[in-house]
Parts: structure tokens; C-alpha cells; sequence
């Protein structure tokens, strides 16, 4: 479509505004030769006077084509002018409008114009959308877009097709059967079973590895004709034995035992050479089944035709090139035809194929040599991982960060394994060639850390001996990794006041350990002892304490110092909690004069009271160590929807002893507690209770309190002192 010799063809211009009733738009069409190509041009204008001259947009549809021009910001747009949807049926230029009117609010000039839009080649009547003169030109537009749209998805699923068959012709043959019996070697370890069945001295065997079945004689007997018997040892569940008839080794195995047939799965590796220095790693899963054939006899069930069978499943292949991604092709079973089949993208949620580790054939050492991976130290690796790795994995980040090489010869495995886990952040400088500037630590500790093989913990330390511009020595290093450091904020800033052989020192006193001894014990007294020291500094400086005071940084009695920081820490955050609910609920403090007048009672034992406060409440909760101290309770008591009520002994009438919540206007007894949310003398406290709740709806409770507002006024002064807790 030649945009720009559209764009420079006149207007066509309304004569007059139309006089349809709710009429907002008016569409004038014309057909055009552009470029030898016949071009219905559609307009769209505003309808009113001063807006006929120019329209709004001009939608432009040829046979096989089309596009939208919207002219006051000269953009051409491919999109859809009415959607495709119920929801989305009012055109672009009318955003604004309502759907159920777009229809009388965008009007078309006259028939001529419906009649040529009708008659352009492709347009027709198909669906409700085409009751509309931009509903005819709209489902047109749809056609074009989902043939184009069908084209490219034909296109790209014709290159993926002959992606995968020029991979898989290029992907050299594999000695399946050579594979398997690696397998067999290495992975299931040539295991035999021999499955037994005694009678008396004698015991049936079955052999899975010959597939034999016969009886031996297990004990030995006193007749004459029992030294000629051939004798085994005594079968046990469990325990090996030898095949008397192949001479194979096996486990023993009860006939009971056995259900039928049962197989163990493993996956493994096979790497070969890809076209010219590229190379191919196809990923195998090897089961190893073994059955146990049994028959019918007058005494029970007889085995026959025990058996072990090795096969192998190719899973997935990943293609690695020189200058390309990695390509991974997956092995898939139609659910259509039952036919198996390559494709190049994996399957969804739980049915996902992942690779896992597993053992690699041998041959991949002498197929990486040439391609682009024979400087990939993944051999190194793959012995320093007992033989279990990913090679996928660790190749895709090796063609990211080559310096992986690098940190696997120098045996810097723990730094490969995070690595090759996608672990990045113990990176400083990912385009550094030298280990101290890729990893972030000094020049002279690599060698303490190749000791270490790169352990994580080492390396943080290491980490911050640089960031702190410090200087350790190696035994000064491996101390602090024995400390196992989490509480990075209190050494932190200990560092800040003191060296660190210092606070070494100091933490092995407190401990009466010593550093670097190989006793368990020593070293969970050393981290115990640390925890606790750094806790002791993190709170003391939260509390806003002088931290170069050396009285606070080297306390006599840890325990003890330790201990004071907790009940300080623990009575800020308490006193911050109590002016909190103060602020939040304020209702609470003023209700106490009417519902101490409605609800105060007492006899020769007891008194029970509503909470002066919401201050009170959160102290009795903690105090009491429930939940009354939480929101929704202060909430309903501050909108009097219930009333919280302090039971207390009269003996001791500021010690909390039962929490009681009583609705406010139907003095229903809604729940009662004690310390540790139980019921202290639980028959007596709830007859007590009872009686109280049943003078309180006979109107026999509060009564005496009328002339008590002195006591009031005194008891609030009190409660003021207590809760004049500094901000």
C-alpha cells in the first residue's frame, strides 16, 4: 500500500451535517486507482459545520490490504476499527460513544456510498457485525488480518519443521546398545536378584540375569543320598548370594516379595559432535525392569521365567552452536495418532520435561575435542561432582561467563556450582579475567579460597574483608567462617570500634572455647556465643546507645547484658504499643465513668471493673499473654459493641487474674480467659460469673457506684501517672 500517494489525494468533503436524529458521524466513501490498484477510500467525519471539510480518519481497503490514517496525528494503524468482539463494537474514532448506539450515531452519507462499499471485491454480509457500513469493511479487515496472520504462523511452523529435520539429519548414530550397557555398569551396577521360595531344606530359586529356575538343597541332611544333593547357602531377604546355575551374583529376594514386575529409571547423558565445532547433548532415560512369571500349582503359586530387560528412551537433545542460543528438541507422543514424533518446545505445567543430572558416557570427552567447548574444563567439573552434573547447565552459562574455566581449574567447584545455578550475585565484575576482581576479594586470599574449593561462606567473609578495606590474616578469616556469621549488622559494627582479632578474642572468653579445634562441641559454643553477642549489639544500638563506649561493647556478663537489652527492647516496644492504642481508640478512656457506673461489682472476694483504657487492655493482654490486647477487641469495647471487664482477687486488686468480655447492650456473657488463655478455678470462677451477669440484668449491679465519682476521679489520676509513658 503506497501510504504517502494516499495521504496527498484530496478530501472528499460533506455537504451538509445529516439530520438523523442522535447522528455524531457522517462516512463518505470514493474508489481510487492508485498505483494501478483499485482503493476504496472511506472518511469519516465529525458531524457539525466546521468539521465537514477534514476528516478524522480515512480507512483504505484494497483487495488484499488495508489501513486506518487517522489525520490529525498522521499515523497509519493495522489494527481493527471495531474490534472483533460484542463487547468492542463501536468504532476507534467514537471511543466516547455507547455501543447500543454506534450503529445511529455513525451514519453513512447515501446509499451510493453503502452500495459501493457492499460492492467491493471481498466485502459481505457474513455476520451481525455486517449490519453497519463499518461493520462491512471491518469483518473485511478481519479476513485480511487472519489470513496474514495464518500465513505467518505457516511460514514459521514450515521453518521450525525444517529446523528440526536439518538438526536431526546433521545428529550423528548412537550405539544404543553400547549405551545401555553403560547403564547397566555404572548406574544400576549389573544387579542380578535371585527370588527364593523354601520348603523345608530345600528352597526354589529363579534367577533374573539366565532366567533359570530350579531347587537346591539350603540344609544340610542325614541320609546317604543328601551328600550328593547340590547345596547353597541359606537364603536371606536382603543378603547376596551367588546363582548356582550361571554363576551370576544377586540379592535374595522372597517369591512374597514380589508383585509381578518392577523396573528402576535413571537419565544420563551422551554428548557428540555437531556439524563443524558445534555439538549435540542428547538426554536418555535407561530402565532397568525385572519380572517374576508365576503358575498355578496344587501348593501355591511356582516361579517361572524370571527375567531382567535394559531399555533406553531418548528424552531431549540441546544443540549448541557457535554465536547462537542453545536449541533444545523434545521427544513427544501424539495423542492423535499414538506416533512419536521431535518438536522444538516443551510441553506445560506438570507434564513440563525438565533435565536433570546424570552420569555422561565417556565418549563425550573425545567428541568435545575440536568444537567449541574443548576449552570448557566441564571434565574437571564433572570428576569434581562424582559424575553427576548437568552438562546443559553448566555449558549455557559457560557460553555466557567463560571465566568458568577458569574457577573450574583452579578448583573453585562450590563458585562453579552456584554458577551453573544461576546464582550471579557472588559476582563483582562479570567481564573480569582475575579471580579476586571477578569474585570482589583481595589478590592474596585466592589461594585461602581454592583451600576452601570456593565454600560460600568463606567467600563472604572474603567479600567483606574488601568492602570493609580490611586486612585479615588467613587463621583470622577461617576463625570468623567458624563463627558462621548471620547477624552481619552487630560485627558490622563491632569492626567499627575494635579490630577483628579483638572481637575474636573477646568471643572466645565469653565462650571458654577455642578457635580451629575440629570439636563440635567448641564450635556450636562459639556460635552460640556469637549469636548472642551480636544480638546484644544490634538491640543496644536500636536502643540508641554510644557504641564507642567499650563498657557497652565488652560487658562483663554477656548473658546478664544480653539479658537487660531484651527487657528494655521488649518495654519500648511495649510503652510504643500502649500510646498507639491510646491514639487509636480514645472512646475507650472517655465510656469509663458510664461503664464503671454500669458495670463495677465486688463481694467479700472478687471485684470486676471495665478497662480505664485502651492502654489497660494491652497491658492486661501481655501481662495475661492472650489476645486481648489486639484491635478487634479495643475496636468493639471503643464502639461500644462489647465491654472488656477486669476480674481481679479484692486482696489484689491491681494483679490481673480473669479477662471477662460482656456484650454492652444485651450483657451477654461473650467469652472469659486467664493467663495462657485458660479458666483458673473453673467451676467457681464461672458460678460466680453467672450470678454476676444475672444481677446485672435485674438492674442489682452499679447502683452503689452513684456517689462514687471521687474514687473515680482518684483511680484516673492514677492510671494517668502510669501511663505517662515518655515519646
Amino acid at each position: 500500500m503506497k501510504k504517502k500517494a494516499i495521504e496527498k489525494i484530496p478530501y472528499i468533503g460533506i455537504e451538509r451535517t445529516s439530520r438523523k436524529k442522535g447522528a455524531k458521524y457522517i462516512a463518505a466513501t470514493m474508489v481510487k486507482l492508485v498505483g494501478h490498484e483499485k482503493h476504496l477510500i472511506t472518511e469519516v467525519y465529525r458531524n457539525k459545520k466546521g468539521d465537514l471539510d477534514v476528516p478524522l480518519v480515512r480507512i483504505v481497503l484494497t483487495k488484499k490490504d488495508f489501513g486506518t490514517f487517522f489525520v490529525e496525528s498522521g499515523v497509519w494503524s493495522r489494527a481493527l476499527i471495531a474490534g472483533s468482539s460484542w463487547c468492542s463494537k463501536y468504532p476507534v474514532w467514537d471511543k466516547g460513544g455507547r455501543e447500543y448506539d454506534a450503529g445511529k450515531e455513525n451514519v453513512i452519507r447515501s446509499d451510493e456510498d453503502l452500495q459501493r462499499i457492499k460492492s467491493f471485491p471481498g466485502v459481505e454480509e457474513k455476520s451481525w457485525r455486517s449490519q453497519t457500513w463499518y461493520g462491512l469493511i471491518n469483518d473485511r479487515i478481519d479476513d485480511i488480518s487472519t489470513k496474514e496472520r495464518r500465513a505467518r504462523e505457516n511460514r514459521r511452523w514450515e521453518r521450525r519443521q525444517q529446523g528440526l529435520k536439518e538438526r536431526a539429519e546433521n545428529t550423528p548414530e548412537i550405539d544404543e546398545q553400547k549405551l545401555l550397557e553403560y547403564a547397566d555398569r555404572v548406574i544400576f551396577r549389573e544387579k542380578h536378584y535371585l527370588y527364593y521360595k523354601k520348603r523345608g531344606s530345600w528352597a526354589r530359586v529363579a534367577c533374573s540375569k539366565c532366567g533359570g529356575v530350579n531347587e537346591y538343597r539350603w540344609k544340610p541332611g542325614i541320609s546317604y543320598e543328601s551328600q550328593f544333593q547340590r547345596m547353597i547357602d541359606e537364603p536371606r531377604q536382603g543378603g547376596f548370594g551367588t546363582c548356582p546355575m550361571c554363576g551370576a551374583r544377586g540379592e535374595w529376594k522372597p517369591q512374597g516379595k514380589v508383585m509381578d514386575s518392577y523396573s528402576k529409571a535413571a537419565h544420563l547423558f551422551v554428548g557428540q559432535k555437531y556439524k563443524e565445532t558445534g555439538m549435540v547433548f542428547r538426554y536418555y532415560e535407561v530402565e532397568k525392569e525385572y519380572q517374576l512369571g508365576l503358575i498355578c500349582e496344587n501348593n501355591g503359586p511356582l516361579m517361572e521365567n524370571a527375567c531382567e530387560e535394559l531399555s533406553g528412551t531418548e528424552i531431549a537433545r540441546v544443540y549448541f552452536e557457535e554465536g547462537r542460543k542453545p536449541q533444545k528438541d523434545y521427544h513427544k507422543q501424539s495423542t492423535w495418532d499414538g506416533k512419536d514424533f521431535w518438536d522444538d518446545c516443551n510441553l506445560y505445567g506438570k507434564e513440563n520435561i525438565n533435565i536433570s543430572e546424570g552420569p555422561i558416557l565417556p565418549e563425550t570427552w573425545e567428541a568435545m575435542k575440536g568444537t567449541i567447548f574443548r576449552y570448557s574444563a566441564m571434565q574437571e567439573y564433572e570428576a569434581a561432582e562424582d559424575g553427576y552434573i548437568n552438562p546443559v547447565d553448566y555449558l549455557e552459562r559457560y557460553m555466557q561467563t567463560p571465566q568458568i574455566e577458569m574457577l573450574t581449574k583452579l578448583g573453585l567447584i562450590k563458585v562453579v556450582e552456584n554458577l551453573v545455578k544461576c546464582r550471579y550475585g557472588i559476582v563483582a565484575n562479570e567481564h573480569a579475567d582475575r579471580v579476586d576482581t571477578f569474585l570482589g576479594i583481595r589478590k592474596e586470599h585466592v589461594r585461602l579460597l581454592i583451600r576452601h574449593q570456593g565454600e560460600e561462606n568463606i567467600l563472604k567473609i572474603l567479600k567483606d574483608e574488601k568492602r570493609l578495606e580490611q586486612q585479615w590474616t588467613d587463621e583470622q578469616i577461617e576463625n570468623l567462617v567458624e563463627l558462621s556469621l548471620e547477624s552481619r549488622n552487630g560485627w558490622m559494627v563491632v569492626l567499627e570500634h575494635m579490630g577483628v582479632q579483638k572481637m575474636l578474642n573477646l568471643i572466645g572468653k565469653y565462650a571458654g572455647a577455642e578457635y580451629g579445634t575440629g570439636c563440635s562441641r567448641a564450635t556450636s559454643r562459639l556460635r552460640a556465643v556469637a549469636q548472642t553477642y551480636f544480638d546484644y549489639i544490634n538491640m543496644r544500638q536500636a536502643l540508641g546507645y554510644d557504641m564507642s563506649n567499650s563498657v557497652y561493647l565488652a560487658p562483663k556478663d554477656l548473658d546478664v547484658a544480653h539479658q537487660v537489652m531484651v527487657t528494655e527492647h521488649n518495654k519500648k516496644e511495649a510503652d510504643a504499643r500502649i500510646r498507639e492504642a491510646e491514639q487509636k481508640f480514645p472512646m475507650i478512656r472517655k465510656h469509663y465513668r458510664r461503664l464503671r457506673k454500669k458495670f463495677f461489682y465486688e463481694d467479700e472476694d472478687f471485684c470486676i471493673r471495665p478497662a480505664r483504657s485502651a492502654g489497660e487492655i494491652v497491658t492486661e493482654g501481655r501481662v495475661l499473654h492472650h489476645c486481648v490486647g489486639g484491635d478487634n477487641y479495643l475496636g468493639k469495647h471503643n464502639d461500644d459493641i462489647s465491654t472488656i471487664l477486669f476480674l481481679r482477687s479484692k486482696t489484689e486488686p491491681d494483679v490481673p487474674y480473669i479477662t471477662v468480655e460482656i456484650g454492652t447492650n444485651d450483657l451477654k456473657l461473650m467469652q472469659w480467659y486467664g493467663a495462657h488463655d485458660k479458666k483458673p478455678d473453673e467451676d467457681n470462677m464461672r458460678r460466680w460469673l453467672d450470678v454476676y451477669v444475672t444481677k446485672l440484668k435485674c438492674g442489682l449491679v452499679g447502683t452503689a457506684e452513684a456517689a462514687g465519682d471521687g474514687e473515680d476521679t482518684e483511680i484516673e489520676a492514677e492510671d494517668e501517672q502510669v501511663l505517662a509513658v515518655p515519646a
